[in-house]
């Protein structure tokens, strides 16, 4: 009887870990889908009235625009995003719900990192006003470390 309970929560755990990937894979694919549509757009799109745009930009910085970029930025990249891969299956063998937040971080720094590979910059697109331009990534990236944070401050 203890087998069968374990299958069924190792399936279950499973079917979890499937739903989320997908679910990050399609924001993954929604945020090339607009860094292409932002390569062959040059105009602005107003998406909230003068405060928030859709707007090519190149990024030769970090995230939201910080000022760290170079051949030293694609070494740390290379290296936070195989200790993330390595997190995450880690996650994965144990059933820990880290699983979620750690594929947002690594789907975010890999569509990131792709960029600044074929590009030599990251396509960001969404302006907010007074404040930055950033992509969708970046935003998976954020929140996939809020709720590291989060889940890491719950454990204690």
């Amino acid at each position: 009887m203890q087998d069968q309970t374990a299958k069924f929560l190792n399936l279950s755990y499973n079917k979890k870990a499937t739903f989320v990937f997908a679910i990050v894979a399609l924001f993954l694919l929604l945020d090339r889908f607009l860094k292409t549509l932002a390569l062959l757009q040059a105009s602005n799109l107003k998406l909230l009235s003068n405060f928030f745009f859709f707007q090519f930009e190149k990024n030769y910085n970090i995230a939201f625009s910080l000022p760290f970029s170079g051949i030293l930025l694609l070494f740390f990249i290379s290296i936070i995003i195989c200790l993330i891969t390595i997190l995450s299956f880690r996650a994965y063998q144990n059933q820990s719900n880290e699983i979620f937040p750690l594929l947002l971080v690594f789907f975010g720094a890999a569509s990131n990192f792709f960029d600044r590979l074929r590009f030599g910059f990251v396509i960001d697109y969404l302006y907010l006003k007074h404040f930055t331009v950033f992509n969708i990534a970046d935003c998976l990236i954020v929140c996939g470390v809020i709720i590291l944070l989060f889940l890491s401050l719950r454990k204690k």
